[in-house]
């Protein structure tokens, strides 16, 4: 998704789980949903790095800049 949204190539590779990884990781939003009433402004993975992608650009010093 990175890909296609930004435009570049990203460079990856797989590699054995290093010390104190864990074998699984899950998220949901879920339970602050149901709980809190919160709903995520952006719920989509496209929309997430779209809006991660925009920021980063303004900001390519991060909060310094």
């Amino acid at each position: 998704m990175v890909e296609n949204v930004s435009g570049k190539k990203i460079n990856w590779d797989f590699g054995p789980r290093r010390s104190g990884d864990p074998a699984v990781l899950i998220a949901s939003s879920e339970l602050a949903q149901k709980e809190l009433g919160w709903k995520p402004k952006f719920a989509d993975l496209e929309s997430i790095v779209k809006s991660a992608w925009e920021w980063h650009k303004k900001h390519p010093k991060g909060y310094k800049g």
